[in-house]
């Protein structure tokens, strides 16, 4: 295994476990525990890990875009759930816009059954995963990509986006906040979501429940661009309030 991988595998077991310790991995990797806690080094040095005694836990840096293999593996079920919830509202003959999330991957998985469906998406793994329907529009933004992340980000996404318009755009985001509004990890990822926003009718927002009352490094825009959010567990009555008063729907698991 080469070393890159073996950090990712470390990074994909910090953030499904919250931790990991150094004996552990050098067993499971088969490499000493020096070579070990040199990753963490690296790790804790990126704002992904912080070290402890014998091994380290995960951070909750919300400035960083994590690679998507790692983001692929995390909060699967819950990335279901929107995912599925998502598809109960899409119709053939449906046009969408879809970020580079997981879930949005998760919401193209759940619509197989659909016919007549067009995507514009920035994401490799959608346009891969994507089926084989000939029925079914697929369309790349192109641009600049982002290896780790498979997505395309730079103004040529901004300007594919801005030409078409879809009926709907489903985007995630790194966090939520009232105050705050929806905030993202990077400029380049922020401005391709509001891009996104600007060529839709409909805005569904698809987070799951840690993305709740955080914010992260970079505004993507207020509440008053999302006519629905829905999320893996019924919020508090703080947010289920804070919804109707703005007028968004608000969609969960066993909603009544």
């Amino acid at each position: 295994m080469l070393p890159i991988e073996r950090k990712n595998e470390i990074l994909s077991r910090l953030m499904i476990d919250g931790k990991v310790v150094v004996s552990d991995l050098s067993a499971r990797f088969n490499v000493t525990e020096e070579t070990i806690r040199r990753d963490l080094d690296k790790l804790e040095k990126d704002g992904l890990a912080r070290k402890t005694y014998g091994g380290a836990v995960k951070t909750d840096n919300l400035s960083i875009e994590l690679p998507y293999t790692i983001r692929q593996k995390t909060n699967v079920d819950a990335k279901k759930q929107i995912a599925e919830l998502i598809a109960e509202r899409i119709e053939d003959g449906d046009s969408i816009l879809l970020d580079a999330s997981t879930t949005a991957l998760y919401t193209v998985k759940s619509i197989y059954n659909k016919e007549n469906i067009a995507i514009l998406t920035n994401s490799v793994q959608i346009l891969l995963d994507a089926p084989p329907k000939g029925n079914w529009n697929i369309l790349s933004t192109g641009g600049v990509l982002n290896g780790d992340s498979l997505y395309f980000s730079g103004r040529q996404v901004e300007e594919v986006a801005d030409r078409y318009h879809m009926k709907y755009a489903i985007l995630s985001c790194k966090g939520i906040d009232m105050e705050n509004g929806l905030t993202d990890a990077s400029i380049r990822s922020a401005d391709i979501k509001r891009a996104f926003l600007r060529g839709a009718g409909k805005i569904i927002l698809a987070v799951d429940a840690t993305k709740f009352g955080r914010t992260a490094l970079v505004k993507i825009a207020d509440f008053s661009v999302i006519d629905t959010v829905v999320t893996d567990v019924e919020p508090s009555d703080a947010w289920k309030q804070f919804f109707r008063d703005k007028g968004i729907e608000l969609v969960y698991p066993n909603h009544p």
